[in-house]
């Protein structure tokens, strides 16, 4: 799960990598938390996606295609 202050902290790395750049292990901790967040996000898509049901014209419900 990602939290605020992991948020806080990927836009202060940002802003410091366009300023006067990151230490090795900035980089390390920008790259891990952009892992995350991108992993977080790829989880809680597939589980919108995987609730999607269709309906067609006469009120039938079958539910939608896995995508993996």
């Amino acid at each position: 799960m990602i939290t605020e202050q992991m948020i806080a902290r990927i836009n202060e790395l940002a802003k410091k990598a366009n300023t006067v750049g990151l230490t090795d292990e900035e980089l390390e901790e920008r790259n891990d938390l952009r892992r995350r967040y991108i992993d977080a996000f790829k989880t809680s898509l597939r589980a919108q996606l995987d609730s999607i049901e269709f309906v067609d014209g006469d009120n039938n419900e079958s539910p939608g295609k896995k995508l993996h």
